[in-house]
């Protein structure tokens, strides 16, 4: 049975010299590297075709009792835990969702001002995209990742949402600064997905 080799080219923003403290050799990384990649595969199954061929890492400051490294794939933007890819292309809200499992990860999730900050500060104001919450019914929201909707950590505009026939949230910049807006569920967006970082 022939074994199947697994090549990836990791990036290390920051990178320290050898102390004599620190395990810090670029072949231990890619062997953890490897490693995760290898269980990763394992426990999805279902998602044959995800592979991050790259990954950019910056150094973690200080770094934790087991990991020195935080990386994200190539292109994605690194905020806290997370990883963010923010879109080029325009799909309805579960095209979306769709294009952002295919990579490994979900539509954006915001739970703090922190992070509502981080992303409006990449994003082009001239667009609007999807983010990972939604309503299937009576004003129920609900995030991708099932975690629970909290009202007194939401950024939507003022009067919004507005209409019980738009049941997905994009965030947009139309007039007096970033906010959410409900939406159609079919009409073709940017979005911005989300993943946990990668630690090594």
């Amino acid at each position: 049975m022939a074994s199947e080799i697994t090549y990836a080219e990791v990036k290390f923003k920051n990178e320290f010299k050898s102390s004599g403290t620190y395990s810090d050799s670029a072949t231990v990384y890619f062997q953890k590297y490897s490693q995760l990649f290898e269980e990763k595969k394992a426990i999805s199954l279902t998602h044959k075709d995800i592979t991050h061929k790259e990954l950019t890492c910056k150094k973690d400051d200080p770094p934790t009792s087991d990991t020195f490294w935080s990386c994200c794939p190539k292109d994605w933007k690194l905020f806290s835990s997370h990883c963010y890819y923010i879109s080029t292309d325009s799909a309805s809200w579960s095209g979306s969702e769709e294009n952002c499992s295919s990579m490994g990860a979900h539509l954006m999730v915001i739970h703090s001002q922190e992070e509502q900050d981080f992303i409006t500060k990449i994003l082009d104001p001239k667009a609007a995209y999807y983010l990972g919450l939604s309503d299937p019914g009576h004003r129920q929201w609900r995030w991708v990742d099932q975690t629970p909707y909290n009202e007194s950590a939401t950024f939507w505009h003022p009067g919004e949402p507005s209409s019980d026939n738009e049941q997905c949230v994009i965030i947009n910049h139309p007039y007096s600064g970033w906010g959410w807006n409900d939406a159609l569920c079919s009409g073709k967006q940017k979005f911005v997905c989300q993943m946990k970082k990668i630690s090594l």
